[in-house]
């Protein structure tokens, strides 16, 4: 088929979706015309290559060909040709505006990542034809790899720094979880772009400055997914304490990696994540979305108290424990993880405006 695909490519949620699913389509054998958002950042010569071929397609594109725009709801006017008109968003509340309904209820079709996801747009954008294509994991980076048992626990959070995220309480439950004489490390890798050099500095103050700060490690930013792949490698365990999430691609990666997470029982993530192949933090309530930056209560997201806060830190005691025994390897989470390719998802879009 053909196709003209409109995604931003860069270290970002989206950009790392875009690529992705620009080079299954490719490898699948699609023809796809690729229309730019913001300036492509691709880490190999091979990716480069192929993003130049596709966007000059562009030159010669079929106008009659579906029109795919990966990106944000409220911004879906601008698709090309006359072809089938169809949005990919990835959201984490559960309300849309009135500028996103607007936009949402422009598309012929819509796709989203999940179940949850695809209830709300039924919800809130009644009548849409919703498909859902989970995104996926490349398991040829994100793979299983004998780690030494040597050296402390390490447990891993990925993610640009947010409130959304829980990093305003995740140094507060490693605090609690452990002491220390406890053979524990946390590492954070959480660089944010969206935020200034002050706001960055506070972030790390917080973890740093904590009562285990000598235990925690900032990692920098980098830029490949092998280097994010072999950060993953040296940790033992993912720890996603989030209010919400679009997908959580680090998760599934980390659990590709036969690494168990811990993770809310809400949102996009339950797509992928059980009681059996990760530790979970049931919810009991939700509550309005405030952060003071992004986010300003027209959704929803988890409410995090002092039963969420006691599940992780039970968690993290539990899986450190099982670290010290064991060689810690979450065989559940490798085959799941294998369920959720690129190229899956790529043949769910292609259904979908089919």
């Amino acid at each position: 088929m053909n196709f003209n695909f409109f995604a931003p490519i860069n270290d970002l949620g989206y950009g790392v979706a875009g690529l992705n699913i620009l080079k299954s389509m490719v490898r699948l054998g699609h023809t796809v015309s690729y229309w730019q958002i913001g300036q492509p950042v691709a880490h190999t010569q091979e990716d480069a290559q192929l993003v130049q071929s596709c966007i000059n397609n562009c030159h010669s594109f079929d106008y009659n060909a579906p029109s795919i725009k990966l990106w944000h709801q409220h911004d879906m006017g601008q698709q090309i040709g006359s072809g089938k008109r169809v949005g990919f968003p990835v959201f984490e509340l559960d309300k849309f505006s009135n500028v996103e309904k607007h936009n949402l209820s422009s598309l012929d079709s819509i796709i989203v990542c999940s179940e949850w996801a695809k209830a709300i747009v039924e919800s809130e954008v009644p009548g849409s034809d919703v498909h859902v294509a989970p995104l996926g994991v490349d398991t040829s980076i994100f793979c299983p790899q004998q780690k030494e048992k040597e050296g402390p626990t390490v447990f891993l959070n990925v993610g640009k720094w947010e409130i959304r995220k829980g990093h305003d309480i995740l140094f507060e439950a490693f605090n609690n979880a452990f002491t220390k004489d406890d053979n524990v490390e946390l590492w954070m890798m959480n660089h944010n772009p969206f935020l200034d050099e002050r706001q960055e500095s506070e972030w790390h103050g917080l973890y740093l400055n904590s009562e285990l700060g000598d235990k925690v490690k900032i990692i920098p930013r980098v830029e490949t997914h092998s280097e994010v792949a072999q950060i993953m490698q040296q940790a033992d365990i993912g720890v996603f304490p989030s209010r919400a999430e679009g997908w959580n691609l680090e998760a599934l990666e980390m659990m590709s990696m036969g690494k168990y997470v811990i993770l809310t029982n809400y949102s996009a993530h339950t797509e992928f994540a059980t009681d059996i192949n990760s530790k979970l933090i049931h919810i009991d309530d939700t509550e309005e979305a405030h952060d003071g930056i992004w986010f300003h209560g027209q959704g929803e997201w988890a409410s995090f108290g002092d039963s969420q806060m006691e599940q992780l830190v039970s968690h993290m005691r539990t899986l450190h424990e099982l670290n010290e025994s064991t060689n810690n390897r979450n065989e559940r989470g490798i085959i799941t993880a294998q369920k959720f390719s690129w190229e899956n998802c790529v043949e769910k879009i292609i259904g979908s405006v089919q």
